[in-house]
């Protein structure tokens, strides 16, 4: 992944609303920890029974209120149209550490088992190390909705198990007995479940990355690639899931197209719906057409020519401009049969993405035949804007 100029006029200020209500979710932290484990009322003189069966009460609902941030910060973001790197950086952040302390304050007040925190550590620590490989080689590794089921259900499971302690249960066989704590214990195992399973779709779909899987597509031979009929299923439903992504955000899209010659828009159209996020797109198959109407330098394409990078990042802010969208993706590379003047080989591609808060560019090595290089450059091209939904 590259940074493009337009980068320098992204904006500077990171001390948007939604970075403001992050950063003090993470503050909070200490305060919700304070809450749960400080001997506070104490302090405070309280009685003895206020301690027992309120402490964990005003805990947690410290807890629920930091949570309900993350909503609120994320809404903030789209909306103003003040998503930053910093936010993307520290909003998964924030939760994470968020998480992480209230399961080590329940293992630490006895109410929690270890091993059920090292299951949700060592999964978040697996996936990190997954799409950081991935992020290395250019690879996007779109999260699943199993991920954010995830996440709520623990976060549901943390409340429950912070509230049932605002009174004692007593024996084994009462513990059973008892409504709120089998319910507690249901939830918590729903979460491990979903932990596992976004676990396991993490390294199903990072397989190549981590040497676990054949090579993917973008670096096998031609015997051993999937053949053109599975990666046109592949890029069908990527494309459904693009227009459904863009519809919740309720975020318009455009496509910019040189080797592909329109497919990916073709492919986003095919989805039912879709005129109401996909405002349409260029096909720019010539120089002429790039300069014309993507707004691409004559002089980036003498100097760098088509496939570039800087040719890449010109055409997506290019289309995401003239066409009025919020995102927009551009593709330039070479299918076959031949190499260009700048020594490119063929497969090599060039994916930009473009929103008005800044635009980056990545680089593919495809092989393949014609169709299928161009099929697996749309490919990558669904992947890169479902990343940025």
């Amino acid at each position: 992944m590259m940074s493009s100029p337009k980068d320098q006029n992204a904006r500077p200020d990171i001390a948007t609303p939604s970075n403001v209500i992050t950063i003090t979710r993470i503050l909070l932290v200490p305060v919700f920890v304070a809450a749960f484990l400080a001997p506070w009322p104490e302090w405070l003189g309280l009685p003895i029974a206020f301690s027992d069966n309120w402490k964990a009460i005003i805990a947690a609902a410290i807890f629920v209120v930091i949570s309900a941030t993350d909503w609120l910060d994320g809404y903030l973001a789209r909306s103003r149209n003040e998503v930053t790197d910093f936010g993307k950086f520290m909003d998964p952040l924030a939760d994470k550490i968020l998480v992480t302390a209230a399961l080590i304050c329940l293992v630490e007040l006895g109410d929690l088992p270890t091993w059920v925190v090292l299951i949700i550590l060592a999964r978040e620590f697996i996936v990190s190390g997954v799409r950081m490989m991935a992020a290395s080689k250019g690879t996007v590794i779109a999260a699943s909705m199993v991920g954010k089921f995830k996440t709520v259900f623990q976060m549901i499971a943390i409340v429950l198990f912070a509230v049932k302690r605002s009174y004692m249960v007593g024996t084994l066989g009462e513990a059973f007995g008892d409504f709120l704590w089998t319910f507690s214990w249901i939830i918590m195992l729903i979460a491990l479940a979903l932990t596992i399973a976004s676990m396991i779709d993490y390294l199903v779909k990072a397989r190549e990355v981590i040497g676990l899987g054949s090579p993917s597509a973008s670096s096998s031979n031609d015997d051993s690639m999937p053949d053109n009929s599975s990666l046109r299923k592949r890029a069908e439903e990527l494309s459904c899931t693009v227009i459904e992504s863009a519809k919740e955000k309720d975020l318009l899209i455009a496509t910019a197209e040189s080797l592909t010659g329109g497919m990916i828009g073709s492919l986003l159209t095919s989805v039912p719906g879709s005129s109401a996020v996909y405002k349409g797109g260029v096909v720019s198959y010539t120089n002429s057409v790039k300069h014309a109407f993507l707004d691409v330098k004559e002089q980036t394409l003498e100097s760098f020519g088509a496939v570039s990078e800087q040719t890449a990042l010109q055409m997506a802010d290019g289309a995401r401009l003239s066409i009025g969208a919020d995102i927009s993706i551009s593709v330039t590379g070479l299918a076959g049969p031949d190499g260009d003047e700048f020594g490119n080989p063929v497969g090599t591609v060039w994916i930009g993405v473009s929103t008005a808060d800044a635009t980056r560019a990545y680089i593919h090595h495809f092989e393949g035949d014609r169709e299928s290089i161009r099929l697996q450059t749309s490919i990558a091209a669904l992947e890169a804007i479902i990343d940025t939904l």
